[in-house]
């Protein structure tokens, strides 16, 4: 068996193997893994029972783990991600051109799969059904015209939407604030706050009647009414200090708060990219590319990037937790030496 690997780079190394032992679906098609001791190669997401760690190659592809001896898994059929790949870049042209509004037959069909079989595919992939991924599509476009329109109203309807039940039909369960609340400020929205005092400094803990809207270091009153200069600002009273509590818990005890409710809004990409954050087990870490990917556009790393720094719930949202692809710490808003430490604890939790 040739067996030469492929990557020399420990980082890509370890990156890969975490997500070979995750079964992480979001990497397939990104490369391969050849089985020595069996002589096949597999996707990242095999079900199959997985192989001990010195009878693993990685490699870029089909093509390379072929010409190194390995046959394809007949369970996982990894020759047939690359056809996968180029499908689903297709199909998200598709939406994103389309605004979402493509029937799942029209859209399996004009990538040359079957419904059902595309239907899996896709989930699988992305996260989301391509309805569900439609719906949130449709719905950002509608929060960038909110941006920029004069109305809600012109926004509902430049968006695409027959009219506004249909919007709001759509963005029920999903946002916070009312739709006309983003292109005003948070204009009729209460807004409780207080500054507490944690092991990382100062901490400003912010949220409306439907959950925690901002959490963020070393940060004041002026600076939540910069990002809402037109909501009702109280102190937070004697019903605020049983949720101030939980942040505070959250920050200081890794893998807590998942039961905190956040209000929270962004493109239906960002929210893709926020959901995927959540998704990182304490005390392992990913790239942008990474997430990238399992937002659903591995082509979208500076996207990505920008939807990470777009986080106004620190810690709950864990952008702390994306690094660069070379295993550097990269930025964090809030400084370096948060994110080390939060890093820190967690990997000793988990170890």
């Amino acid at each position: 068996m040739q067996g030469a690997m492929m990557f020399d780079s420990p980082d890509q190394l370890a990156a890969m193997r975490t997500a070979f032992a995750r079964r992480d679906a979001a990497q397939d098609g990104r490369f391969v893994v050849g089985v020595t001791s069996t002589g096949i190669y597999c996707r990242p997401s095999c079900p199959a029972r997985r192989p001990r760690a010195e009878h693993c190659r990685f490699l870029p592809g089909p093509a390379e783990a072929e010409d190194a001896g390995f046959r394809p898994c007949k369970r996982c059929r990894p020759h047939e991600a690359a056809r996968e790949e180029i499908a689903l870049a297709h199909a998200l042209e598709i939406l994103h051109a389309d605004a979402g509004r493509v029937p799942l037959a029209t859209l399996a069909g004009r990538v040359g799969y079957s419904p059902a079989h595309f239907q899996r595919v896709f989930k699988r992939r992305v996260g989301l059904s391509p309805a569900v991924y439609a719906r949130a599509l449709h719905a950002g476009r509608a929060q960038d015209r909110l941006a920029i329109s004069a109305t809600v109203t012109d926004a509902i309807y430049e968006a695409g939407f027959s009219g506004p039940s249909r919007f709001y039909a759509n963005m029920e369960g999903r946002l916070g604030m009312a739709p006309s609340a983003w292109i005003k400020g948070g204009a009729g929205v209460t807004i409780r706050w207080a500054v507490t005092a944690t092991s990382l400094g100062p901490m400003l803990v912010a949220a409306t009647e439907k959950g925690v809207c901002r959490i963020s270091f070393h940060e004041g009153e002026e600076d939540l009414r910069a990002i809402f200069p037109q909501a009702q600002l109280l102190n937070g009273g004697d019903d605020f200090t049983a949720l101030l509590a939980s942040v505070v818990a959250a920050v200081e005890q890794p893998d807590t708060g998942h039961d905190i409710p956040l209000d929270v809004r962004g493109t239906a990409f960002q929210e893709r990219v926020w959901q995927a954050l959540r998704r990182i087990p304490a005390g392992e870490t990913r790239s942008y590319a990474q997430i990238a990917a399992a937002a659903g556009n591995p082509k979208a790393v500076r996207a990505a990037g920008s939807a990470n720094g777009a986080n106004h719930v620190a810690v709950l949202i864990p952008c702390h937790r994306v690094v660069r692809s070379d295993g550097a710490l990269g930025g964090y808003a809030y400084g370096q030496d948060i994110k080390r430490e939060l890093l820190r604890r967690e990997k000793a939790w988990q170890d």
